[in-house]
C-alpha cells in the first residue's frame, strides 16, 4: 500500500471514530446508516479537494486527454508575438566567415513587409517597433544593406558587427536607407533607429547613408575605416546621431599616418539634425553642414590637424548657417564657416592652435557669437579668429560679437576692444589692430579724457580709420586717454 492510500485510510478511520463518539453506535437502522454515509462521503470529498490544491503534480506521464470539440472561429483569441527577426534564423553566419548579405537582406524585407499598425507620418506604415536583432554577431556584407521598400516606420536594427567584403562598391553604404524608386513618397522612412553596431567599410565606401528620412536615430555605433563618409544624411529632418564613434583609422592620436586621413565622418545635408556626444578620432573633416537649424554638442573632433589640411568643423551653407556648436572640443583641428549668419560658438575647448576661420564666399556675416570659449595653443603666434578673405573681403558686417574667450599661448581676437594712451601732448592715438578681428572697422567709439593736472582741455575725436582712433587735444597736456571699441554693432 502505497504512503498515501495508508494515511488515507488511517485518517478515515480516526473520523470514524470520531463520528461514532459523537452521535453514539452505529446502528443497523437504515435512516441512522444513510445518515452517516452521507457525511462521510462530503468530508472525504472537501479532503481530497485541499489535497489536490496543495500537492503538485505527480511527475509520471499521464494518458492523454481525449480531443475534445474545436472551439469555433469566433472564441479563438491569438496572440500575437514579438517582431524580433533574428538574422541567424535567415542563415547569416555570425562568425563573419562567409557571405551573410542575402540572409540580412531577406530578414530586413520580412521586417518591413510585417504587421502594420496604423501610420505615422503621411503615407508611412507603422511597424509597431519591429527588430532585426544581429545577435551579436559579426557578419560579412558584399553590397549595401539598402530598405527594399519604403514608407515604413517604428523599426529597430542592433546589436552585431558588419564588415565590408574585398569586393563590396567603393561608393555603396554598409546601411542604406534611400531607395532607386521613382514613385516614392517624400519622406522614404520615419523612426528608424540603428543602435549598438560596429560598422567596418574595410576602406570601400561609407558607414551609413539616410536620404529624406524623419526622425532616424543612429545611437551608440562604432564606424570605421570608411573612404567616403562614415555617416551620410541627405534631405529629410531630425536624424539624430549621438554616443558614438567615428573613425577612418583605427588610433587614439598622433598617428603616424595622420596626413594621409580622407574622408569625412558626418556629411549632413539638410535641415534640424542633431550630432550629440560624439568622437571622431580620425578623417580629413570631421563634420561637414550643409543645411540650417542644426545642433552640434558635446562633439570631441582630434581627426586630421589642421596642421596637416584638416578640418574638425565645416560649415558649408554661405548665408544661411543658423547653427550652434556648444559644450565640444576642438582637438588640434578647428571650425571654419562659409559667410556665417546667426552662428552661435560658446563654451568649447580648442586646444593645440586650433581656430576658427570665417571664409568669405559673398562677402557676408551676420549674427555671429562667438563668445565663452577656451583657447590654448603653444605660443606660435596663432589667432583665435581668422579671416579667409580669398574669394573676396567680407563687405556685410553686421551684429557679430566675439568676446569673453580665454586664451593662453594664441592671440586674442575681438570685437570689443578697448586701450589706454598716456602722454604730455595734444595728439592721442590706440592702435586696436592686434585685438580686432575685421579690418579697418570700428563703428562704435566711447572714450574718456583725463588730464593730470586740475583744469579743463578742450578735446575731441579727430579720426577713426584702419582700426585706428586719434583723439586730440586744443592744448598740450599731460592726460591719460582711455578708449572702448566695437565693430559689431
Amino acid at each position: 500500500m502505497g504512503k498515501r492510500a495508508w494515511a488515507f485510510s488511517l485518517l478515515f478511520l480516526v473520523v470514524l471514530a470520531y463520528l461514532s463518539h459523537v452521535h453514539g453506535d452505529v446502528h443497523p437502522g437504515k435512516k441512522q446508516h444513510d445518515h452517516q454515509k452521507k457525511k462521510m462521503k462530503a468530508f472525504k470529498a472537501s479532503f481530497i479537494r485541499r489535497d489536490s490544491i496543495a500537492k503538485s503534480p505527480s511527475p509520471s506521464p499521464s494518458p492523454s486527454p481525449s480531443p475534445s470539440p474545436s472551439p469555433s472561429p469566433s472564441a479563438v483569441t491569438v496572440t500575437p508575438g514579438p517582431r524580433v527577426y533574428h538574422v541567424t534564423s535567415y542563415g547569416a553566419d555570425a562568425t563573419g566567415k562567409l557571405d551573410s548579405t542575402q540572409a540580412i537582406l531577406q530578414a530586413i524585407s520580412d521586417a518591413l513587409q510585417g504587421p502594420t499598425n496604423g501610420f505615422l507620418m503621411q503615407g508611412i506604415s507603422n511597424l509597431g517597433g519591429a527588430q532585426i536583432n544581429l545577435e551579436g554577431g559579426n557578419y560579412l556584407i558584399s553590397q549595401p544593406l539598402q530598405f527594399p521598400v519604403v514608407g515604413r516606420g517604428n523599426l529597430m536594427i542592433h546589436g552585431g558587427t558588419l564588415k565590408a567584403s574585398d569586393n563590396f562598391p567603393t561608393d555603396g553604404y554598409l546601411l542604406d536607407l534611400s531607395t532607386s524608386s521613382n514613385n516614392a513618397p517624400e519622406y522614404f522612412f520615419e523612426f528608424i533607429t540603428l543602435r549598438d553596431l560596429l560598422l567596418d567599410s574595410n576602406f570601400r565606401g561609407g558607414g551609413i547613408q539616410v536620404i529624406n528620412s524623419l526622425r532616424t536615430s543612429i545611437d551608440n555605433c562604432y564606424i570605421t575605416h570608411f573612404t567616403t563618409n562614415g555617416i551620410f544624411v541627405k534631405g529629410g529632418h531630425e536624424t539624430y546621431i549621438r554616443n558614438s564613434f567615428l573613425g577612418q583609422h583605427i588610433t587614439a592620436g598622433g598617428d603616424q599616418v595622420e596626413r594621409n586621413f580622407s574622408g569625412t565622418a558626418i556629411n549632413i545635408i539638410g535641415n534640424d539634425n542633431s550630432v550629440t556626444d560624439v568622437v571622431i578620432f580620425s578623417a580629413e573633416i570631421g563634420i561637414i553642414l550643409s543645411g540650417q537649424a542644426n545642433l552640434i554638442s558635446g562633439v570631441h573632433c582630434y581627426n586630421k590637424a589642421t596642421g596637416f589640411g584638416g578640418t574638425g568643423i565645416y560649415l558649408k551653407l554661405p548665408g544661411l548657417t543658423q547653427t550652434r556648436i556648444v559644450d565640444s572640443y576642438l582637438d588640434y583641428t578647428g571650425i571654419v564657416a562659409e559667410d556665417p549668419v546667426q552662428l552661435h560658438i560658446s563654451n568649447t575647448f580648442f586646444l593645440g592652435d586650433a581656430f576658427i576661420k570665417l571664409k568669405s564666399i559673398n562677402g557676408l556675416v551676420n549674427g555671429v557669437n562667438i563668445v565663452d570659449n577656451m583657447f590654448a595653443g603653444s605660443d606660435k603666434g596663432i589667432d583665435i579668429v581668422q579671416l579667409d578673405q580669398s574669394n573676396g573681403h567680407f563687405k556685410t558686417i553686421d551684429q557679430v560679437v566675439v568676446d569673453r574667450n580665454n586664451v593662453k599661448g594664441m592671440n586674442l581676437k575681438s570685437t570689443i576692444g578697448s586701450g589706454v594712451v598716456q602722454g604730455n601732448g595734444t595728439s592721442w592715438i590706440v592702435d586696436f589692430n592686434p585685438i580686432l578681428v575685421f579690418p579697418n572697422l570700428i563703428k562704435n567709439v566711447q572714450y574718456t579724457f583725463y588730464p593730470s593736472r586740475n583744469s579743463f582741455v578742450n578735446h575731441a575725436l579727430r579720426n577713426v580709420s584702419n582700426n585706428r582712433v586719434w583723439i586730440e587735444s586744443q592744448e598740450q597736456v599731460p592726460a591719460s586717454v582711455f578708449v572702448v571699441v566695437n565693430q559689431g554693432t
